[in-house]
């Protein structure tokens, strides 16, 4: 089940966030806070979780806009994928691709043309789940938010999706 994040749950999403990202074997430095911060983004974004019974396995947070805080992307006809993470011992099961597929439906219900994320080279699995899913790379988003992290840009056109529907 793939439902808004709740207040009580905010540790345990921070606790998922920062597992998953750790597994990279990068050092996030000072993103882990961000990554941690799980009440801040609530506030200004949509954070999203999925759930195997009533185990929290793992989180996205939707940006809707670009004039959003967390949006990494200056395409006013997008919206954003940050911080997508899921339980490292619940990974290769689905909960990633529901998530991200959950984004793509609220960005498509909003009338977005666009959705676009932000990887590295570390997460591999990541990139390939985004290209199943029709993302492409977009080497004009691609940038260093720190000197030692360089993203790779990703973008699904979902304004086909929009005009058929």
């Amino acid at each position: 089940m793939i439902r808004p994040v709740r207040p009580a749950e905010h540790d345990r999403v921070a606790e998922v966030t920062v597992a998953a990202y750790d597994r990279l074997g990068v050092d996030v430095g000072p993103y882990r806070a961000s990554l941690a911060d799980v009440a801040g983004r609530a506030a200004e974004a949509l954070v999203l979780v999925a759930l195997r019974g009533e185990r929290l396995v793992g989180a996205v947070t939707y940006v809707p806009d670009r004039d959003n805080g967390y949006a990494e992307f200056d395409d006013p006809t997008a919206a954003g994928i940050r911080m997508l993470a899921v339980d490292p011992d619940a990974q290769g099961a689905g909960v990633g691709a529901a998530l991200v597929e959950a984004c793509v439906a609220r960005a498509v219900a909003a009338g977005r043309r666009h959705v676009v994320l932000h990887s590295t080279a570390q997460m591999a699995a990541a990139q390939r789940l985004y290209r199943r899913l029709g993302f492409e790379r977009a080497p004009t988003l691609d940038w260093r938010p720190q000197p030692h992290v360089a993203l790779r840009g990703y973008v699904l056109r979902v304004d086909a999706v929009v005009t058929a529907g």
